[in-house]
């Protein structure tokens, strides 16, 4: 097969990294201060609506975001196609994406039952547990929008336009925090609706950005050059493919996130203190966390986009660079946590943490906030390293590896901790801390391994296109 332009490109450091990588952090950035805004002003309108809004808000995301990850890994598909200068596979692996989504939205609207099965066991307070099941049944019937998202976004993140994504997710983003205060204290016109207000405003605002993505990518410029319209058909080898590698993927994240909502709904159960204490500790931490998605993001495109122009050890310089960078982001903001907690805690702690002494609860998140700096960082590390390990391919020992930690350690330890020991909030960060520091040695130690460069996710020995047309080779 003649090399392409694409196959022969040289190695792009760190210009590449930052020129594919600071428009993901920008827009994921922009879910940091949605997401920041949303708990503040619930905290700001009632303590109930606060406490509330973290439990019900990743139950919402755990039974969801297996659908979204499996969506998304067409990303991964665009960036090799891409990469091997294939401009209708990036059309159609996108089309694969957007099928499934729409054939996920009815499954994940099946699992609302289980999701309010588990709130109602959750062991919180009857005024708490109403409003979880207010934002959580909102939450669920828009989840239609995070796969479908994912899908879309992945045709322009998979060719390394990011700054399409980056701006159509400020747009939709602002239109939330917008509608967020309106509806949650009945402003412009808007009547109150509190925590649903919350929820109504995700809702809208989160189908904002795809609206926008599908406008451009079926545009007639964009069919002209990668066919989208005309490669808008299902192609059962593709999907199957995408169905084959991004399996693991969903599973993986939904397994992982499932076992860190047990450990929040543990939190919830050792009084209001701890509660809303670990609730503003963990949205502080999303100021860390957030970016370091769109590092990840960045990771699985370069390394993807390396691996399908067949430059192995070029992926693998990229890995390491958007590791090395991610680590001094999240020391940085390691050291506001410890210079300036108050700083953090008087944005939650304004006006309706009417039954929690702030005195308490300052003393609570300046010992969290310093776990979190050390979190933070490993976190970084195992966030990054699973996104490189996914551009490469490498799903099944991403769903392994941290399937089997974040059961087999993390809720294991939890329930003894919990249940067993009844012990209180800080053991149980601590053992949290504890999985997250072996989770990112466990994929810094395989991408080091080099396992992953022996994947062939386009199976170049075989036809793409139409099995009916033979290939070169």
């Amino acid at each position: 097969m003649q090399m392409t332009d694409q196959q022969t490109r040289p190695f792009g450091g760190y210009r590449e990294l930052f020129t594919i990588a600071w428009p993901l952090i920008i827009s994921t950035g922009t879910f940091t201060v949605l997401h920041f805004c949303d708990r503040m002003f619930l905290a700001w309108y009632s303590e109930d609506a606060f406490r509330a809004a973290l439990p019900a808000g990743i139950l919402f995301f755990t039974l969801v975001c297996g659908f979204m990850a499996l969506a998304a890994f067409s990303n991964t598909f665009v960036a090799q196609f891409f990469g091997a200068g294939d401009k209708e596979g990036c059309a159609r692996a996108t089309t694969q994406g957007i099928f499934f989504s729409l054939m996920s939205w009815p499954l994940m609207l099946l699992l609302m039952p289980a999701g309010l099965w588990v709130l109602a066991h959750s062991g919180h307070g009857p005024e708490v547990l109403a409003q979880e099941q207010i934002y959580f049944k909102i939450l669920m019937w828009g989840s239609i929008s995070l796969p479908l998202s994912s899908a879309l976004s992945s045709f322009f993140s998979g060719r390394g336009k990011t700054k399409v994504i980056m701006t159509c997710n400020i747009i939709g983003n602002a239109v939330n925090i917008a509608l967020d205060y309106a509806l949650v204290f009945g402003k412009w016109g808007f009547p109150e609706l509190g925590i649903a207000g919350a929820g109504w405003a995700t809702v809208v605002g989160s189908l904002v950005s795809p609206l926008i993505m599908a406008a451009l990518i079926y545009s007639p410029r964009m069919d002209r050059e990668y066919g989208t319209r005309r490669n808008f058909r299902f192609d059962r080898w593709l999907f199957g493919r995408m169905i084959r590698f991004g399996l693991p993927s969903g599973i993986h994240l939904a397994l992982d996130i499932s076992a860190f909502t047990l450990f929040v709904m543990f939190i919830g159960r050792m009084g209001a203190v701890a509660h809303v204490g670990g609730n503003i500790a963990l949205s502080i931490n999303l100021i860390a966390f957030m970016p370091m998605l769109g590092m990840s993001m960045a990771a699985s495109i370069l390394v993807g986009q390396y691996m399908g122009r067949g430059q192995p050890h070029y992926a693998a310089r990229m890995g390491w660079m958007t590791l090395k960078t991610g680590i001094v982001y999240t020391l940085c903001i390691a050291a506001t946590f410890l210079l300036f907690p108050a700083f953090y805690v008087d944005f939650f702690a304004r006006n309706a943490m009417d039954s929690v002494p702030y005195g308490e609860l300052l003393a609570l998140v300046r010992v969290l906030l310093m776990f979190l700096a050390v979190w933070g960082t490993m976190d970084a590390a195992s966030i990054i390293m699973a996104g490189a390990l996914k551009g490469a391919g490498d799903t099944h020992f991403v769903m392994y590896f941290q399937t089997a930690l974040a059961w087999g350690f993390l809720v294991a330890g939890q329930v003894v901790i919990v249940f067993v020991l009844e012990g209180g909030v800080y053991m149980s960060w601590l053992w949290t801390l504890s999985y997250i520091i072996l989770l990112g040695i466990g994929f810094i130690l395989r991408f080091r391994s080099g396992r992953w460069k022996k994947i062939d996710l386009l199976d170049r020995r075989a036809p793409v296109v139409d099995s009916r047309i033979p290939v070169e080779h």
